[in-house]
C-alpha cells in the first residue's frame, strides 16, 4: 500500500484544532492541488474563498452552527461558480444565459466543485493536517451570500476547516466494499437489505465501544431520522435566485 492510499484510508473529520495558522505555502499547495482535479470540458466551475479575517470567521461559525469554523487554522469556502463563464461569454459577444441556467450546467458546477474540494482535502491530510467538511454553511445561506458578497451564478456549497489536529477523532466505519461495489447492474433490494442489516451491526458496535455503552445507534436508524423531515426547504428558491437549475 502506498502513502497516498494510506492517507485516503486514514481520513476522519477533525473538529478540534491547535491555535496555529497554516503557512502561505501550505495554503498555496492546497489550492493548487484542488485546481489539479478533473474538470468537465476545462470549465473549472468553482471558486475557493479563503477566510482570513477573524471577525468574518466567527460570523461564519455562528451562521453554520459549527464552533470549529472559527477556531481552525484556515477556512475555505467552496463555491459552484458560473459567474466567470457569464463574463467570458460577454467578452466574446455570446449570449449564454439559457445555457448557464440549465440543470446540466448546474450539475457540472456541483461536480467540478466537489472534485476540487476532495483534492484539497487529500492534499491537506497528506501534510499532516486535519479537515472537516461543513455542510452547515447552507443553514443560513442568504446571510452567508451577503457576508461573502456572492454574485449571480455563484453558489456557496460547503466550508472546509483545516488545521493541526488537537484531538483526533475516531474513524467511523464505512460500509464494506462489497456493500457499495456491484458489477454489471444495480443489485436487488433483497441483497441491499441484507447488507444494511450487516452494516447496522458494525455501526452499533462502533458506537457502543466509543461511548462505553451509552449509545448503540444503527445506521438505518440514523438515516431514517435524517430523512424523516425536510431540511433547508428554502434551497430550491435560493438556487434559482442565484441563476442555477432554472431550465
Amino acid at each position: 500500500m502506498n502513502t497516498i492510499i494510506e492517507t485516503i484510508l486514514n481520513h476522519r473529520s477533525i473538529r478540534h484544532y491547535e491555535d496555529r495558522p497554516l503557512s502561505d505555502e501550505q495554503i498555496r499547495l492546497i489550492v493548487e492541488s484542488a485546481q489539479a482535479a478533473a474538470t468537465s470540458h476545462f470549465v473549472q466551475a468553482y471558486t475557493i474563498l479563503g477566510i482570513q479575517d477573524p471577525g468574518r470567521k466567527q460570523k461564519l461559525a455562528e451562521l453554520t452552527g459549527n464552533r470549529h469554523v472559527g477556531t481552525c487554522g484556515h477556512l475555505l469556502i467552496f463555491c459552484a461558480d458560473l459567474h466567470k463563464h457569464e463574463l467570458a461569454a460577454q467578452m466574446e459577444g455570446v449570449e449564454a444565459q439559457d445555457t448557464l441556467e440549465t440543470t446540466e450546467k448546474f450539475m457540472v458546477a456541483l461536480i467540478d466543485t466537489a472534485l476540487a474540494a476532495q483534492n484539497a482535502a487529500l492534499a491537506a491530510e497528506s501534510m499532516g493536517l486535519g479537515i472537516c467538511y461543513v455542510g452547515g454553511l447552507r443553514n443560513r445561506l442568504p446571510e452567508v451570500a451577503e457576508l461573502l458578497k456572492i454574485p449571480q451564478y455563484v453558489l456557496p456549497l460547503f466550508a472546509m476547516t483545516i488545521g493541526y489536529p488537537a484531538d483526533p477523532s475516531a474513524k467511523k466505519p464505512r460500509m464494506a466494499a462489497e456493500h457499495v461495489y456491484f458489477e454489471d447492474e444495480y443489485p436487488a433490494d433483497e441483497r441491499l437489505l441484507r447488507d444494511l442489516k450487516e452494516y447496522n451491526e458494525t455501526v452499533s458496535q462502533y458506537y457502543t465501544k466509543r461511548t462505553n455503552g451509552k449509545r448503540n445507534d444503527t445506521w438505518t436508524g440514523q438515516m431514517a431520522q435524517f430523512f424523516k423531515e425536510p431540511s433547508r426547504v428554502f434551497m430550491k428558491e435560493f438556487v434559482e435566485r442565484q441563476g442555477f437549475d432554472k431550465k
